[in-house]
């Protein structure tokens, strides 16, 4: 295979950063704050593994898949520095190894966290890899690395000067995070990077911290799965699963079912139900398979807890979620280009705005 690295050394990816006085520390520790995932058993995860085993295999498979994962803090240092121990690398032909296995790094600018550069993996990369981005002027910064998306995280560890300090962030405007549930899009297919998938970009938006329980092409509104999510502490529900129910049949008997469970145990949580996203326009509606009837069921999900005098519930129309990206939403008629997830950011990120604001 040709090696574009070989012909535009723009595409170089160093395999060793090549600085003498760094030191690693290992993100577990204090004064990092690690948000959105969990240290267990020798890797990071989004649910507890036994939770995950009793769910389905394919959950199972899944639930270590870091993303929505960050670690925050403030340094110094010239320099940031990652090494990070990986497995179950994803690679697909639609999507980016810098969404499935990367990392990158923001910086909080007035109050606004803003993309400044990503640590890309090596093309063959199998189990490891080390990376660096250099500031052009050393003072103090506050940072967030978010984790890559469909890719296990066994350790992180961030690399600073000997001589720079770590200290702990600044806690998010909103810490109680907001929860989000569905499927492959949920989870960020297929996201150029982890910080451009929709709830990341929420995240820095609104200043709150957030889980993404999005499971590619498995999410189905298992029993055990609800029972999980209804015992999370947390903001929002957004409630995004039809993609992943395999039957109409299946989705008009689990959908609500779900809700009621996470109603249960939550009853002024704010939900919002979401129907599937559809690419825009009316010409392409017929490529997603029961697109109208999925979408009417979750909407009679929510009209029936509005008929029974709930007042914290929302529906979001999947035909809206695509419409600040024209044409260019998704990369294959389902899964969304980064356009699609910042048009999908900004309608789900208005109502969320407006939702943390009356709390």
């Amino acid at each position: 295979m040709r090696d574009i690295a070989n012909i535009d050394k723009n595409f170089e990816v160093k395999s060793t950063i090549g600085k003498e006085d760094v030191v690693y520390k290992n993100v577990l520790e204090e004064p990092f704050k690690i948000y959105g995932i969990f240290y267990e058993d020798g890797k990071f995860r989004r649910i507890p593994e036994a939770v995950a085993k009793s769910v389905s295999e394919g959950v199972y498979a899944l639930h270590a898949n870091c993303a929505g994962g960050r670690v925050r803090f403030k340094t110094n240092s010239p320099y940031v520095s990652i090494y990070a121990e990986v497995e179950n690398v994803c690679r697909a032909p639609h999507f980016a190894l810098t969404g499935t296995a990367g990392f990158d790094l923001y910086e909080d600018i007035n109050g606004v966290d803003r993309f400044v550069n990503i640590y890309i993996p090596p093309y063959e990369i199998k189990d490891s890899f080390e990376s660096i981005h250099e500031f052009t002027e050393q003072r103090e910064r506050e940072l967030t690395i978010n984790f890559p998306l469909y890719t296990d995280v066994k350790n992180l560890y961030v690399g600073v000067a000997k001589d720079a300090y770590i200290k702990a962030p600044n806690p998010y405007k909103h810490e109680k995070p907001v929860v989000y549930y569905g499927s492959s899009i949920t989870q960020g297919g297929c996201a150029a990077r982890p910080g451009t998938c929709y709830e990341a970009i929420i995240s820095r938006r609104l200043s709150c911290d957030h889980i993404n329980l999005g499971f590619s092409g498995v999410a189905k509104a298992e029993d055990e799965i609800a029972e999980y999510i209804s015992n999370l502490d947390m903001s929002v529900f957004v409630y995004d699963y039809d993609h992943n129910a395999p039957t109409l049949e299946h989705l008009v008997k689990t959908h609500e079912r779900m809700f009621k469970k996470i109603r249960e145990k939550n009853p002024t949580l704010p939900i919002i139900f979401a129907s599937k996203p559809k690419y825009l326009g009316d010409e392409f509606g017929d490529r997603i398979p029961r697109y109208k009837e999925t979408r009417e069921e979750v909407y009679n999900t929510y009209k029936k807890a509005i008929a029974a005098g709930d007042k914290n519930v929302y529906f979001v129309n999947g035909d809206e979620l695509m419409k600040y990206a024209e044409y260019e939403g998704t990369v294959d008629v389902s899964h969304p280009t980064d356009h699609g997830f910042a048009s999908m950011a900004k309608v789900f990120g208005d109502l969320i705005e407006k939702i943390l604001e009356k709390r």
